[in-house]
């Protein structure tokens, strides 16, 4: 695409009804974008993050109709591990939760719109779950997910577990956050889901989604730990009491969640990207991507801000 001068603007959302977005930021200097397509996995590479719905589209993945994971294909992921691209994705076998597994999709190619994906298997974790993610620290691979189990005490919650490879777990399966909150039981049910990883300095924040998807106060909730800590071991996390980003009234943007981050072009700018409804009640399908430039405290923590209103022209990110 066209480089753009540093006053040009745009407006959210950057793509509509496009739920879970997933941003991927790599070396070769290509945005790589997921989100849910429910039939599918579909991938779109662009060297534009906030025209990204007009990159390069494929479909990477159509599971067989009949197959025990061809159904609901949700929140899919993909990442550079070990040399190879991998997506992560939620499907199940057209039944409920307890049907619900991470699949695992593995390309070796320099480029993920090209070559074949194959098809690693379903993750075995202990209990059914959502939302899988991949965090390398130290030198270990460690998967983190939403894991179903405990009710009716609540939907879900976020675990963790190391990996041997990146589609095979190993060893404990430890629970590091339950929503226990109030603001955490919104919609009628308990939930902490969308784990995703944010490391800047000497920490790390975890930072989920919470209430239901179909909420208003579908919001964020966030995980602190120091990187040299063990991410095993539960006490090493400091959970925030409060969202750290939600829904603003003001602005008309409701049920903020289910985000991933990624930089600039030029690499000197922090950016979210997250899904929001347009008012409360709205259906789960008007689930749009929207992206905005966020900041850090003088603590070290970051600072969201509060969702930016579709009339507000945000400028470009840096370097498009």
């Amino acid at each position: 695409m066209e480089k753009l001068p540093q006053t040009a603007t745009f407006h959210n959302p950057i793509v509509e009804q496009a739920a879970d977005p997933w941003v991927w930021k790599h070396t070769d200097g290509f945005y790589y974008f997921m989100h849910t397509a429910r039939d599918r996995i579909e991938l779109t590479k662009s060297d534009s993050l906030s025209r990204i719905a007009e990159g390069r589209k494929k479909t990477i993945w159509a599971p067989e109709p009949e197959g025990r994971y061809s159904h609901n294909l949700w929140a899919p992921e993909i990442h550079h591990v070990q040399g190879k691209w991998y997506v992560y994705y939620t499907a199940n076998d057209g039944g409920g939760d307890d049907t619900r597994r991470i699949c695992v999709l593995e390309n070796g190619e320099d480029d993920p719109m090209e070559g074949e994906w194959t098809w690693r298997g379903a993750l075995d974790t202990p209990v059914p779950g959502l939302d899988g993610t991949v965090m390398t620290l130290q030198g270990q691979l460690y998967f983190l997910y939403a894991g179903y189990g405990r009710f009716p005490d609540y939907g879900s919650a976020i675990y963790i577990m190391r990996m041997l490879d990146p589609w095979t777990l190993t060893g404990e399966h430890v629970l590091l956050t339950a929503p226990t909150l109030e603001w955490e039981k919104q919609g009628g049910m308990a939930i902490n889901e969308g784990p995703v990883i944010l490391h800047r300095n000497d920490r790390i924040f975890l930072v989920y989604s919470a209430s239901t998807t179909w909420s208003e106060d579908y919001a964020l909730g966030m995980l602190t730990m120091d990187a040299s800590s063990d991410p095993m071991n539960p006490d090493a996390w400091t959970k925030s009491p409060e969202p750290v980003f939600r829904k603003s009234v003001e602005n008309g943007i409701y049920a903020t969640g289910h985000n991933s981050f990624t930089k600039s072009p030029d690499g000197t700018e922090d950016w979210i990207v997250y899904h929001a409804l347009p008012e409360p009640g709205a259906d789960t399908r008007l689930r749009a991507t929207r992206i905005q430039k966020f900041g850090w405290h003088p603590d070290g923590t970051p600072d969201f801000g509060i969702p930016i209103g579709d009339s507000d022209a945000l400028t470009v990110p840096s370097g498009e």
